[in-house]
């Protein structure tokens, strides 16, 4: 069965634990999207683990994991990762594939990404790890894979070329040096030679798993509303963020794809700039965000609160053909006396029940509300939904009727067992 995980919302959902538990019941794990701007957080006993780049899923024993093409790679990031996880006791070379047609972030994406979000009027809020200029060469055909890294000849000649055009840029637009060819050439072609034991053709290598009977997992990063067609743009991600980004990021057929579960949090967050219709505000908001523990695991940067956005959840389901969903982190509503789920929007008069294209309402839109009671202790002890509170059923209900697909997991902490199977 392959199984595609995606964001609800706009990513930090929580689908890192998700990915987690459900590695444990499949073969393969792949990411197909983003890079290292994405984060996932694994609590594991007492430690914690966080992923920019390989797939969570590597934390359970025996499981084959894949970074697929659509992904884009930072060479020195993913060797600190791999470096890291071996020095943790994991074994990786048999159990970690990497596509060799995924696209390599350069010193120069990374610069280039932080200039021209100082010169930029209005911010988009980019976490400044060189993820848009890279998509922008694999789009322009300028890019230069993780496979060009094997092949001295090639990687010399499609730097020379880069390097030309972008120092050009740098010195002229940005008042840069630019950079020197000899010290990226030499540093880059040795990662070429330590990820060569990892390079693989993940298509195929999926293609023969699925033949075979394996079960596989597309783990997607961000979330739908940062997808680069359907988010609020232009505060989006550069990648496919949706359902349809994990075909064309791995090589899978669509019509192989079995399952879609979307993974959406009790409550909405957003990091940096951008439209959010029902953000929180004053120290309601700050008091959630400390409650939630709401910092970006990649930037640290404090992540914007919320209530629950049915419009959004909604949309989502119907783009990524969402047939169930897991609600995460309901235990930081715990202790709200009252608790609101939006609903529709207004703007300038009119009433919106499904979430507008317009990005200008989006922007301008009031949240209407509905209003429920909160419950009375904690939700962390339960074991069943049939032990949770009823408010906090009630209020489940209310999100699967307004969310338009069935909940089928529930999180209640952040450890593997603060998790209930409906």
């Amino acid at each position: 069965m392959n199984t595609i995980i995606v964001g609800t919302q706009w990513g930090d959902e929580g689908k890192g634990k998700i990915i987690d538990i459900l590695s444990g019941r499949v073969d393969y794990i792949v990411r197909y999207q983003g890079g290292s701007n994405a984060g996932h957080t694994v609590v594991v006993g007492d430690k914690q683990y966080i992923f920019h780049l390989i797939p969570s899923g590597i934390l359970h024993r025996g499981k084959i994991c894949c970074i697929g093409n659509g992904v884009v790679i930072d060479p020195k990031l993913l060797m600190e990762e791999i470096d890291g996880l071996s020095a943790s006791g994991f074994k990786l070379k048999s159990r970690l594939k990497i596509s060799a047609l995924a696209h390599a972030i350069l010193p120069y994406h990374r610069v280039l990404d932080k200039l021209r979000e100082i010169k930029r009027l209005h911010k988009i809020g980019t976490t400044g790890r060189g993820i848009g200029p890279c998509y922008s060469d694999k789009i322009n055909r300028c890019g230069i894979r993780i496979g060009d890294l094997l092949n001295r000849r090639v990687f010399e000649a499609k730097l020379r070329d880069n390097l030309k055009e972008k120092n050009e840029i740098f010195k002229k637009v940005y008042k840069h040096s630019g950079f020197n060819f000899e010290s990226i050439f030499i540093e880059y072609l040795g990662y070429g030679r330590r990820l060569t034991p990892y390079i693989s053709n993940i298509a195929l290598l999926l293609e023969k798993a699925h033949d075979k009977g394996k079960d596989i997992l597309l783990e997607g990063a961000q979330g739908t509303f940062l997808d680069i067609e359907f988010g609020t743009y232009p505060f989006v991600t550069s990648s496919s963020a949706t359902a349809g980004g994990a075909c064309t990021g791995t090589g899978v057929s669509p019509v192989k794809i079995d399952k879609v579960l979307g993974v959406t949090k009790a409550y909405t967050t957003r990091v940096g700039e951008g439209p959010f219709p029902a953000e929180f505000s004053g120290k309601f908001s700050d008091f959630m965000r400390q409650k939630g523990k709401e910092f970006g695991a990649t930037t640290g940067r404090p992540r914007r609160c919320g209530w629950f956005d049915a419009l959004m959840v909604r949309e989502a389901v119907r783009l990524n053909g969402i047939s169930e969903l897991a609600v995460m982190k309901l235990d930081v509503l715990d202790g709200l006396k009252t608790i609101k789920i939006c609903t529709a929007y207004k703007y300038k008069g009119k009433l919106f029940k499904e979430f507008p294209q317009d990005q200008e309402v989006v922007s301008g839109a009031k949240p209407v509300y509905k209003q429920v009671s909160g419950w009375p202790g904690t939700v962390t002890l339960a074991k069943a939904l049939k032990e949770l509170p009823q408010q906090a059923r009630d209020y489940l209900s209310l999100l699967q009727d307004s969310g338009g697909a069935r909940i089928s997991i529930v999180s209640i902490g952040s450890s593997r067992r603060d998790t209930i199977f409906i």
